[in-house]
């Protein structure tokens, strides 16, 4: 039987979020995506057809509060998940600490960190409704320190805290939160951060697709509060929850 409830997916107009986008229309909720450029966003939608299942387009920046809200509302009282996939890498190249621009600095906060858990909190009610779930999307560098990736890791790692403290605080109201780290990928992203750089040794988003189809099998409360990796062999090895 058809699912009857609605995902929200940002950043969808490539990428992961265009693979999550079909996984989830196959699963048969009905999709709400966003991202800024509406072209290719469009024809991610486009793609989505044949799945018969409900497809919105919202067109914006996730940083911006009254896009926020305008997602929110296109998704209405079904949304049961949350898929915070929209990313800002930063400055490209990759700059130290030391030297990074902190006007640059704080648009990505405001994207990685900040937009996630407005995001979040505009959708508890309906999430708190529908036992929803929540799926940050994180990174290797929040744990990594790797040089130049600084800024980005910073906020991958605030996330990180920011989902297992929501996990912990959410969990008598039947909503459950979990980061995700899908790993290296070739994405117009990952190869900002590696600019002239030959990115072909990384696989496509696809890669994930199981993890997906494994995570969203799982009792949602029964993964809340995990950080998971999408390439990993063992995706609960990596579960934090405290």
């Amino acid at each position: 039987m058809a699912n009857t409830t609605t995902a929200i997916i940002t950043g969808a107009s490539r990428g992961l979020g265009e693979v999550l986008a079909r996984f989830l229309a196959g699963q048969g909720y009905d999709i709400v995506l966003t991202a800024r450029h509406a072209e290719p966003l469009e024809a991610v939608a486009r793609s989505l057809n044949t799945y018969g299942v409900t497809v919105k387009t919202v067109i914006g920046d996730v940083a911006d509060a009254a896009h926020r809200q305008a997602v929110i509302d296109a998704a209405g009282a079904n949304l049961a998940v949350l898929i915070n996939n929209a990313s800002d890498l930063g400055v490209s190249p990759l700059p130290a600490l030391a030297d990074y621009p902190l006007d640059a600095l704080e648009r990505v906060f405001k994207i990685n960190v900040i937009a996630p858990l407005a995001l979040t909190q505009l959708a508890l009610p309906a999430l708190k409704a529908n036992g929803g779930i929540v799926v940050n999307l994180s990174s290797d560098a929040a744990k990594g320190g790797y040089e130049g990736w600084g800024g980005y890791g910073m906020t991958k790692a605030a996330l990180d805290l920011a989902s297992l403290t929501m996990a912990n605080e959410l969990r008598g109201e039947n909503v459950s939160v979990v980061s995700v780290d899908p790993g290296d990928m070739r994405t117009v992203m990952h190869q900002d951060a590696f600019p002239g750089e030959d990115i072909s040794d990384r696989p496509l988003p696809d890669v994930t697709v199981p993890f997906w189809a494994w995570l969203f099998g799982q009792n949602r409360m029964a993964v809340s509060g995990g950080r998971y990796a999408a390439q990993a062999d063992r995706w609960e090895a990596v579960n934090e929850t405290v």
